[in-house]
């Protein structure tokens, strides 16, 4: 069963930066998986913010965060990446790492299309 780790949450003031990190379980491999950051606030749904296909490097973004997050793969530690600049209010929420089977399809961004999940960490974005 693959596990997957996140941390690097925290507590930043609007226009911060963050660095979230995503640790899979050893043996895991990254081959031909969508694997993707979401993200959710109390009372709201969970939605997708960033996914990566490790086969091809395609990337997609939410529209809320075109521009400022960057999701990427750190091959050296084995991570999946989700590097936050411009952090405003309204992006504070639990994010959560995801990954896809391999060969499942679906939409990128869509929860219900993710097999496996992380616990979350928690971003606050306040004044």
């Amino acid at each position: 069963q693959l596990k997957l780790v996140e941390s690097g949450g925290g507590s930043v003031q609007p226009g911060g930066s963050l660095r979230l990190s995503c640790l899979a379980s050893s043996g895991y491999s990254y081959n031909r998986r969508w694997m993707a950051w979401f993200r959710q606030a109390p009372g709201n749904e969970r939605e997708g913010v960033a996914a990566f296909f490790t086969e091809s490097g395609s990337l997609v973004y939410a529209d809320t965060v075109k521009g400022r997050f960057t999701i990427s793969r750190d091959n050296a530690k084995n991570t999946l990446d989700l590097q936050m600049n411009s952090l405003k209010p309204e992006d504070t929420a639990m994010y959560y790492c995801a990954a896809r089977t391999p060969g499942n399809t679906g939409r990128p961004l869509s929860p219900i299309d993710y097999d496996y999940w992380g616990q979350g960490t928690q971003v606050t974005v306040s004044s």
